[in-house]
């Protein structure tokens, strides 16, 4: 499933996928991934991408039903 709300969080930020890639520390594909809805990252990333967007995991990992 497409991770739009992180998409959305970084677009808000104004930041491209190399730039939260880079933030977080790792590449620009696993960023593309995530947000392809390819890679389901580890709790750790999650944490660290939150924290640069300013977001809760609920408000971008969490899937509503």
């Amino acid at each position: 499933m497409k991770n739009l709300k992180l998409k959305s969080a970084r677009a808000a930020k104004d930041l491209s996928q190399q730039q939260l890639a880079d933030i977080v520390g790792v590449s620009r594909q696993t960023i593309n991934a995530i947000e392809k809805g390819d890679y389901n990252p580890t709790i750790r990333l999650c944490l660290s991408i939150c924290h640069a967007l300013d977001k809760t995991l609920d408000e971008l990992f969490w899937e509503e039903e």
